[in-house]
């Protein structure tokens, strides 16, 4: 019994350990099967919480996901210590099991009331008392870490939404822009969002749990964004290739790029290398209707509709599963071309104030008010 309780402790502090190492020191974006059952568990217990099932009670309830995600992991860690170490006390000593597993909680949290006077033991009530503030300060050093990497991303997101209201859709960008003769500033919005995916890519696969954390306003979503801001590029490209800026590429590569090294991260099947005349979710109807509105909001095109969609499917195909699957899981909101959600209802459309009639010479199509 007592060779069972030691190499049982001596497996939970590796797996701990493991845990501790992957998620807050390793900067690689390797797998804890701990900390993604427990973003799986959480998710779904808010989901249940849920009273009704639209996207603004969902959003509601997953708001709480990220700092539920951060105290669980801390407790997880914490408990899976404490059993580790009493497990061995148990194991190496006469101790009784309450014993034991008093005294590890004792030295695991520096409390010191069960501390005996058994020398061989020593060592571990030491390693235990080392263990409990290194785990403490390690996570609070994670945050700093968290915070910055997620100011950096919403800062972007934010600056989105006056290009393309909220939630982000790609036609919508480029609407906006060929409304109000902004569109020479495209090449430096495509620059900003492929540094900022480069970013998320290197950020979001080192500590997946960045995924969790929501942005401030319920229709705003990181991945919608980018999503919105590659198809963007990707109709610009299918479209009127002639005049696309080359900036659109980078950002189109950057973009599919992070979320392939995510989707490495969260052990998430894709393609590495799909043909461009695979097939994709996004109808060629759904694409007549954004080039129909870009028209009409003054767009020009060098190419048909169908001269264009096999350009911009297979660019789309080098990210659309990919990007449905995270905008799943994210639970984000369910905005136009960002694929179906675990929760009932319809794509939510760019917000635009009530329709006005417009000046005499200017073509009609989306409100250029955010």
């Amino acid at each position: 019994m007592e060779y069972i309780s030691g190499v049982a402790g001596v497996l939970v502090l590796v797996l701990v350990l493991s845990s501790i190492l992957k998620t807050l020191v390793v900067p690689r974006g390797l797998y804890s099967a701990l900390v993604f059952q427990l973003w799986w568990v959480l998710r779904r217990i808010l989901r249940l919480s849920t009273v009704h099932k639209d996207y603004a009670s969902v959003d509601r309830a997953q708001t709480w996901l990220a700092p539920l995600m951060l105290i669980g992991m801390l407790a997880a860690w914490l408990v899976g210590a404490l059993l580790g170490f009493a497990l061995l006390l148990y194991a190496l000593s006469p101790l009784s099991w309450t014993t034991a597993l008093l005294e590890a909680g004792s030295s695991l949290f520096t409390l010191g009331f069960a501390s005996g006077a058994r020398l061989r033991l020593s060592a571990l009530d030491f390693l235990a008392a080392a263990t409990g503030p290194i785990l403490i300060a390690l996570q609070i050093a994670y945050l700093p870490t968290l915070y910055a990497a997620y100011n950096r991303r919403e800062v972007e997101v934010t600056l989105l939404q006056a290009r393309a209201s909220e939630p982000a859709w790609g036609p919508e960008i480029l609407a906006r822009q060929w409304l109000v003769d902004t569109e020479s500033a495209l090449p430096t919005l495509y620059t900003a969002w492929e540094r900022l995916a480069s970013d998320i890519g290197e950020s979001h696969s080192a500590y997946p749990i960045l995924l969790t954390f929501r942005s401030p306003r319920p229709h705003r979503s990181w991945l919608v964004g980018l999503v919105a801001v590659m198809d963007a590029a990707a109709l610009q490209l299918a479209l009127d290739p002639r005049l696309a800026p080359p900036e659109a590429r980078l950002a189109l590569r950057a973009g599919f790029t992070a979320l392939r090294d995510i989707a490495r991260a969260l052990r998430m099947p894709f393609d590495e290398d799909p043909t461009p005349d695979e097939t994709i979710q996004l109808t060629f109807a759904e694409f007549n209707e954004a080039v129909t509105m870009l028209e009409s909001a003054g767009f020009r095109s060098e190419r048909t509709p169908k001269e264009a969609w096999p350009h911009f499917k297979g660019w789309r195909v080098n990210y659309e599963a990919m990007a449905y699957e995270l905008c799943r899981r994210c639970d984000a909101v369910p905005a136009l071309w960002s694929g179906p959600r675990d929760f009932p209802g319809d794509p939510i459309p760019p917000r635009r104030p009530a329709d006005r009639k417009p000046a005499e010479g200017q073509p009609k199509g989306p409100s250029t008010a955010g």
